[in-house]
């Protein structure tokens, strides 16, 4: 991609209970998260302080709690980009992402009620009208606060950090694999998901969450298409 393409970060008011440090953050962290930030951009820290209209201090400060958390790469040119992927790690990711989301499902089924069955249904349909509109970021967005609904509903779950920082990685491909869902997601496994959830079946949920993951990144299924497909996102 260009690397001086445009680049589009969503701005929320922030509260005065959090600091700025926080707040550039967590608006970054989302960016990344949400692909906004594709790869191949490169960004400085004076651009990325006049996107969010803040002094150097705070982004240089959340940029070290990205790069700690392998989201971004501070290059020795005080350039940030997103790590360089790899097919070998890019598989791990999707793997790891398929063993702690199931994982964390089947635990959170015991504790999923009417009214958490509920709103995981008005979240589905959230992700349903992104389909219809198109718009790949809200589906990238609506779909993590589905999944995050689902393992969130045990109130002893411990995985979720682990889950979203291998969203934080993956976020960056997301568009992209959002644009090929209608060539491989044919099921909707969100569907299968809430049907297990119905019949307590927490096998069947686990397989649902698997598919839908893996399915998710279908275009890139064998090494021949990965390798096109990291090509393509500029990140080798």
């Amino acid at each position: 991609m260009d690397k001086k393409s445009p680049i589009q970060i969503t701005l929320t008011k922030r509260d005065e209970a959090v600091t700025i440090t926080q707040w550039v953050y967590s608006t970054l962290r989302n960016a990344v998260m949400n692909g906004q930030i594709l790869p191949g951009r490169a960004l400085t820290i004076r651009e990325l302080a006049a996107i969010l209209d803040v002094s150097p201090m705070p982004v240089r400060e959340a940029l070290r709690q990205l790069a700690a958390e392998n989201a971004l790469e501070i290059q020795g040119n005080r350039r940030v980009m997103v790590p360089k992927m790899t097919a070998m790690k890019f598989s791990e990711l999707c793997e790891a992402r398929i063993t702690l989301e199931s994982h964390a499902a089947a635990r959170a089924l015991p504790y999923i009620d009417k009214d958490k069955r509920a709103q995981l249904i008005a979240l589905d349909k959230d992700i349903d009208d992104a389909q219809d509109k198109g718009d790949l970021e809200q589906i990238t967005v609506r779909n993590q606060r589905f999944h995050r609904c689902l393992y969130t509903a045990n109130p002893h779950q411990v995985t979720l950090p682990l889950i979203e920082s291998l969203w934080l990685q993956l976020g960056p491909f997301m568009k992209l694999a959002n644009s090929r869902l209608k060539e491989h997601y044919t099921i909707d496994r969100h569907n299968e998901a809430l049907e297990a959830i119905n019949k307590k079946d927490a096998l069947a949920l686990q397989m649902a969450i698997a598919s839908d993951i893996r399915e998710g990144f279908a275009f890139a299924g064998t090494p021949e298409l990965l390798y096109n497909f990291i090509e393509q996102s500029g990140a080798e």
